[in-house]
């Protein structure tokens, strides 16, 4: 059994595309949406819509949360906050209200158990869609905030767009980097592939070569509202 872990798509069609033609010459039966689907990227419809034509398990993720609601202030820097909303009104502006009703009722934690192993996933930490786990984190912050709530054997988690796998206590922490828009400098999509055999599992981060120069001409043609911050990230895979 293989099942993998997407999430922060951030409305980068191109990327999740890629990314499902990776999961489908691998064979992998599953597929689980971590949240961050459509928010800061030039094709949030057609990431949408791809997400959904999965069938797959999906949960909310913060920036899900802001396409429902808008962006309060508290969560993002005050400088970022006006154009973070900018994004956010052009981002629904492509949306139906079917769709913001979707993410609007997405759950925000997921809970499998695959021939007998135990899966817990959420996007940033069980408590909240906003908080910030880096890949650094001291073992008592780990221990606190991703395994005290759900006794599982892996924990996954997004939201810090940089992939990384630990182990503590016995237990498998992974973070399942970003399809759309990575931040750790590998200018590549990045999800987790978990792989349950009859003696054990295995975990692994995927990482998936995309047009990037494909994408930066889209947020130009796009107008979108923060096309030359968008650009760079793309280009350095970092913010």
């Amino acid at each position: 059994m293989k099942i993998a872990f997407i999430s922060d798509i951030h409305g980068n069609a191109v990327a999740l595309e890629a990314v499902l033609e990776d999961i489908r010459k691998k064979n992998i039966e599953k597929i689980c949406v971590l949240g961050d689907i459509c928010y800061r990227g030039p094709e949030p419809k057609k990431a949408l819509e791809l997400v959904r034509s999965l069938q797959a398990d999906v949960i909310k993720g913060n920036a899900d949360e802001w396409v429902v609601r808008g962006v309060k202030q508290g969560e993002v820097p005050e400088t970022a906050l006006e154009m973070m909303n900018k994004e956010r009104d052009w981002i629904f502006s492509k949306l139906e209200s079917t769709d913001i009703e979707y993410l609007s009722q997405l759950p925000t934690e997921l809970k499998l158990v695959e021939q007998g192993i135990d899966i817990y996933a959420f996007h940033a930490t069980p408590a909240s869609l906003f908080e910030v786990i880096p890949q650094n984190a001291e073992d008592i912050l780990l221990q606190d905030k991703v395994l005290s709530k759900q006794d599982s054997a892996i924990y996954l988690y997004a939201h810090i767009h940089k992939p990384y796998i630990r182990y503590l206590n016995g237990k498998v922490i992974m973070n399942i980097g970003s399809v759309g828009l990575p931040f750790d400098g590998v200018a590549k999509a990045s999800y987790g592939l978990i792989s349950i055999h009859e003696t054990g599992f295995s975990t692994s981060i995927e990482r998936v070569d995309f047009d990037t120069e494909k994408v930066m001409k889209q947020y130009i043609e796009s107008n979108y509202p923060n096309t030359e911050m968008m650009i760079q990230v793309l280009k350095k895979a970092s913010i």
